[in-house]
C-alpha cells in the first residue's frame, strides 16, 4: 500500500514558480507510474503530468513546457517544478500512485498578484 503527503503549496504572483513535492510510504514505490493531478475551484479533477518508473513523463499540454515531475526512488519522494506560473494554474495539487485508490490530502496553489 502507499500513501501520500503533498507540500510545497502557496500564494505566488503571476510568472512566479513553485515546487511541489510529495512523500510517498510504503514498498514497491519505484515501480509506480507517479501522477501529479490538480482540481481548480468548480472543476474536475484534471492529469497535469506523470512520470514512469524508468523515468519517462508526460505533461498536460496546458503545462508543457513550465512544469517539470521528476522523481527520486531512493527517497521515496516525487517532485513537481512549476515555472511561469499563471493564474489557471492555481488548484489544489494531488500527487497520485497509479493504479492504487489513494488520494492524500492535496496542497494549494493560488496564482495571483
Amino acid at each position: 500500500q502507499v500513501q501520500l503527503v503533498e507540500s510545497g503549496g502557496g500564494l505566488v504572483q503571476p510568472g512566479g514558480s513553485l515546487r511541489l513535492s510529495c512523500a510517498a510510504s510504503g514498498t514497491f514505490f519505484s515501480t509506480y507510474r507517479m501522477s501529479w493531478y490538480r482540481q481548480a475551484p468548480g472543476k474536475e479533477r484534471e492529469l497535469v503530468a506523470y512520470i514512469r518508473s524508468g523515468g519517462s513523463t508526460y505533461y498536460a499540454d496546458s503545462v508543457k513546457g513550465r512544469f517539470t515531475i521528476s522523481r527520486d526512488n531512493a527517497k521515496k519522494m516525487i517532485y513537481l517544478q512549476m515555472n511561469t506560473l499563471k493564474h489557471e494554474d492555481t488548484a489544489v495539487y494531488y500527487c497520485k500512485a497509479e493504479g492504487v485508490d489513494y488520494w492524500g490530502k492535496g496542497t494549494l496553489v493560488t496564482v495571483s498578484s
